[in-house]
């Protein structure tokens, strides 16, 4: 088979990433069969510095022209002095906008090899680790909502709005609880339902949906004792289901208590099989081009990928295989160095994993 992708190398060490990870990719379509054409594109930081702004419409036409996306990282300080709808991030709402990918999926799991990188007590992780799966609303809420400036009575002020649709709220919950169905049948649904009408919205449109669902187990919290519980007591949690604001801040913070942000990826995902894939960490400008970047977040989110957009569960298997292996004989980036360990750069990372497949 023959796929088109749209390459967004980005950002800081945006372009190191994504380098290895076509490695990666073209060594899986020569030992599967299947070829994978590849078709660069500007967004972020580096389209603002080639033509101006952030996300050009050349760049929207590839996306939604090709099979899947793959984007490395966006942002930096160097564009931090420009107004928001300049940003860089401007590029990421606008692409998930146009190409009408809702719905983020983003697993976070403890590899094993790692587990002494994680920041909680070895009784809240167990023997077993960690593995679970934020699904956040990508379009809507109120990073999509009204916002403006006026004056008041204490003088300047500045507002933003949060909204959901019903139809928005259905759509999302399903994705969770079709993901739900296919792991340990539990979604828990954050929101602030005690305080917000728009979460008690949320909160009944999710009741609907669970109708569907006999076999999922739902429960609902609200979103400060969801932070909380994820710190105290990970392993109660399957499948988190949450709005854009909240699944936000919450699917890094269940990021971290894995041991790594740099290790971990990202699929957004519409109602067609096209969908975006990024590692969740930053463009990290420091070690821009110093081959020091952690590349197995872009490298497993090929496998979601080919998972989720080509339906190649052996291929995305075998990518995730490949990476426990090379954890396994102690090869680490300097983020996850720890003692007796060898250290490799980016390119050495991706070559190694590309030579155990």
């Amino acid at each position: 088979m023959n796929y088109t992708i749209a390459v967004i190398p980005g950002d800081g060490i945006g372009p190191d990433i994504v380098e290895q990870a076509k490695l990666v990719l073209d060594k899986i379509g020569e030992k599967y069969g299947h070829t994978f054409d590849y078709t660069e594109v500007l967004a972020g930081g580096a389209a603002i510095d080639a033509v101006g702004e952030p996300l050009p419409e050349a760049t929207i036409k590839v996306c939604k022209e090709s099979d899947s996306v793959l984007l490395g990282a966006v942002g930096g300080p160097k564009w931090d002095h420009l107004g928001g709808d300049q940003r860089p991030e401007k590029a990421l709402l606008g692409l998930r906008s146009a190409l009408g990918l809702f719905a983020n999926i983003r697993p976070a799991t403890m590899f094993k090899q790692l587990r002494d990188a994680c920041p909680l007590k070895e009784e809240i992780i167990g023997d077993d680790g960690l593995d679970l799966v934020v699904v956040r609303e990508l379009t809507g809420g109120i990073y999509f909502g009204k916002r403006g400036r006026d004056h008041g009575p204490n003088g300047e002020e500045a507002y933003d709005t949060m909204m959901y649709s019903v139809d928005e709220v259905k759509r999302i919950a399903k994705v969770a609880f079709d993901i739900a169905m296919k792991r340990n049948k539990k979604v828990t649904s954050i929101d602030k339902a005690n305080v917000l009408e728009n979460s008690r919205l949320w909160r009944a449109v999710v009741e609907e949906v669970a109708k569907d669902y006999k076999e999922v187990t739902v429960e609902h919290l609200y979103v400060d004792n969801g932070a909380m519980q994820l710190v105290i007591n990970p392993k109660q949690f399957d499948v988190i289901l949450t709005g854009n604001m909240f699944g936000d801040i919450l699917s890094d913070e269940a990021s971290m208590i894995t041991g790594s942000i740099g290790m971990l990826p990202s699929a957004s995902l519409g109602e067609s099989k096209l969908g975006m894939y990024e590692p969740i960490h930053g463009s990290a400008p420091d070690i821009a081009g110093m081959d020091k970047a952690n590349p197995i977040a872009t490298i497993t989110s090929l496998a979601m990928m080919l998972r989720y957009s080509f339906d190649l569960e052996e291929e995305a298997l075998a990518i995730e295989k490949a990476v426990e292996e090379v954890l396994e004989d102690g090869y680490r980036t300097g983020d996850i160095m720890s003692k007796g360990m060898t250290l490799v750069g980016t390119k050495e990372m991706g070559r190694l994993i590309v030579g155990k497949l």
